[in-house]
C-alpha cells in the first residue's frame, strides 16, 4: 500500500475498515527489501500505518523473517520491531509511541485471536516484565526483560543491568533508566 496511488488508497481504506480487516506490518523486512532495485528516490515499503489507524483499522507490528534469506538480521524481538516501526512510520509523539507498544502487545494478540490475554483476573499469566517505567521508556531503551512468565511460572529472569562506575565523586552505580 506504500506505493499505491493516493486516490486509490482513499477509496480502499474505508472498505478495509468496513470489512473488519486487520493488518500486521513488518517494518524491518519491508524497509530492507522493498524498493531495493529503485533508483532515487527509493521507496521504503512501509504501509500506511497511521492512515489505517485513523480509519479504525487494527494494526500490529510484526516480524516474519528470522534468520532467513530475505532478512538474516531478524531476532523476533518485538521491542526492536516497534522501535524501528515508530521511526519509519514517523510515530514519535508520546501518544503514537504508546500506540506502537500496543501494536506489538494487545493489537497483535487481538489480531491472532488469543484468549485470556492481558492483566486481568483469570487471564493466563503469560507476560514479560520489562525494566522500564512506561511504554515510551520500554521502546526507547528496548528495555531488559527482567522476568518472563509462562502460565504463571517464571521461566526466565535476568538481573538489572546497572552500570558500575569508577569515577571520583560519582555514584558507584547508575541505572540506564530515566525515572519520570
Amino acid at each position: 500500500m506504500h506505493s499505491m496511488d493516493n486516490y486509490y488508497v482513499s477509496k480502499l481504506l474505508p472498505l478495509m475498515a468496513e470489512s473488519g480487516m486487520t493488518v500486521i506490518s513488518n517494518p524491518l523486512i519491508n524497509i530492507t527489501l522493498q524498493g531495493r532495485h529503485d533508483t532515487f528516490p527509493k521507496r521504503r515499503g512501509l504501509t500506511r500505518v497511521k492512515e489505517m489507524q485513523a480509519q479504525g483499522i487494527t494494526v500490529g507490528w510484526g516480524q516474519d523473517c528470522v534468520l532467513d534469506p530475505w532478512y538474516s538480521l531478524g531476532t523476533a524481538d518485538m521491542l526492536d520491531v516497534a522501535f524501528m516501526g515508530l521511526h519509519v512510520a514517523q510515530m514519535t509523539h508520546p501518544d503514537e509511541m504508546a500506540r506502537c507498544f500496543t501494536m506489538v502487545t494487545e493489537n497483535n494478540a487481538r489480531i491472532m485471536g488469543l484468549e485470556g490475554y492481558g492483566l486481568k483476573v483469570g487471564d493466563k499469566a503469560n507476560l514479560v516484565v520489562l525494566d522500564a517505567a512506561n511504554t515510551t521508556e520500554a521502546l526507547r531503551l528496548r528495555a531488559d526483560r527482567l522476568f518472563v512468565v509462562s502460565k504463571g511460572r517464571i521461566v526466565s529472569q535476568k538481573p538489572r543491568d546497572d552500570a558500575r562506575l569508577s569515577l571520583p565523586g560519582r555514584p558507584a552505580s547508575v541505572r540506564r533508566r530515566h525515572i519520570l
